[in-house]
């Protein structure tokens, strides 16, 4: 006789209101402030590095994300890194990247992702390959994040690819997006996510976040047009190693706006590491008391083992313990 444990999960039958059986999703919504963390994948084929990388996360993150080519750099693909991760009990966020590939691969791409236990896909347009180590590749964008969502719901919702042929067995995720509330013109913001959450977008993950005035304003206007009713939206933090990497950061990378007293802080401290870390401590602490806000993402490029002192500190957690691998579930 068959039971529920002999049907594999990504077939058994959702919670009513659920689109995956994620952890994460479980977690957002029974209303717990959610924490997740960017993982970059290595440089290599040893399982072990991918594990020993997302080991620093234990107890402190609901949900890693393994990025897809970030900065159009090319590392481990987010499909390999979260059957990896998964196999050992990890929850995932697969990030997607129109750059790279084209409609076929991508929806090729999650129905092999959902089948190996991913329950959560991020949908991003992708950096230009100018960014990158390969100038010279040629960039895709048959999609972008927007069409990427509707495309995708579709294939869970309706159970059938793009052109129209039917889907077996549909997979069951929770998708997401990205939105930068910090990026010229500030009022298209919000109605930029929007779009997205029309599209499909149940999660959003910003961009880096330094100034407060200008996340609350943002969120003003979200509440205003009911947005933080419809995603789960979760705002990206991380440390800043220096005052000189700070103004690197300001300089070269889109849409992130760091204020000239967080610059300042960092110059004028005695252990500028620590004053990041401290910074970043404070920020998730404000951002806690954001009406509408659903939890953090957390960004610690090259200081990932720093995520637990930081989730500790800031008292986020409210003494809940993050479900970790060997936990039941």
């Amino acid at each position: 006789m068959t039971t529920t444990r002999d049907v594999p999960e990504s077939t058994r039958p959702l919670e009513p209101g659920f689109s995956s059986h994620g952890h994460l999703e479980k977690l957002l919504r029974a209303g717990h402030f959610a924490v997740t963390a960017e993982l970059s994948p290595p440089d290599s084929v040893e399982a072990e590095e991918v594990y020993r990388r997302a080991r620093v996360f234990d107890g402190y993150v609901d949900a890693i994300n393994a990025t897809d080519g970030s900065g159009a750099n090319c590392h481990m693909s987010s499909v390999a890194v979260c059957s990896l991760l998964t196999r050992v009990g990890y929850s995932t966020v697969m990030q997607v990247s129109c750059r790279d590939r084209n409609r076929i691969a991508i929806q090729g791409d999650v129905l092999g992702g959902a089948a190996m236990g991913v329950a959560n896909i991020l949908c991003l347009t992708g950096d230009g390959v100018q960014s990158g180590d390969h100038p010279q590749a040629k960039p895709v964008f048959d999609l972008e994040s927007t069409t990427l969502l509707a495309m995708l719901r579709a294939m869970r919702d309706e159970s059938r690819f793009q052109s129209g042929r039917k889907i077996t067995a549909a997979p069951q995720v929770m998708l997401g997006a990205a939105a930068n509330p910090f990026a010229p013109p500030l009022d298209f913001r919000p109605l930029r996510l929007a779009k997205k959450i029309e599209a499909g977008a149940q999660f959003i993950q910003t961009q880096y976040c330094y100034d407060m005035d200008r996340l609350r304003k943002y969120m003003d206007k979200v509440r205003d047009l009911g947005l933080h009713e419809k995603a789960f939206i979760l705002i990206g933090v991380g440390p800043l190693a220096s005052a000189r990497a700070a103004q690197w950061i300001r300089t070269n990378v889109p849409g992130v706006h760091i204020p000239d007293v967080i610059i300042d802080r960092l110059a004028g401290a005695q252990d500028a590491k620590r004053e990041g870390k401290r910074i970043c401590i404070e920020m998730i602490q404000q951002i806690r008391e954001v009406e509408g806000v659903a939890g953090v993402h957390v960004m610690a490029y090259r200081q990932e083992e720093a995520v637990a002192e930081i989730i500790q500190e800031s008292g986020v957690l409210a003494g809940r313990a993050p479900w970790k691998p060997g936990d039941p579930r």
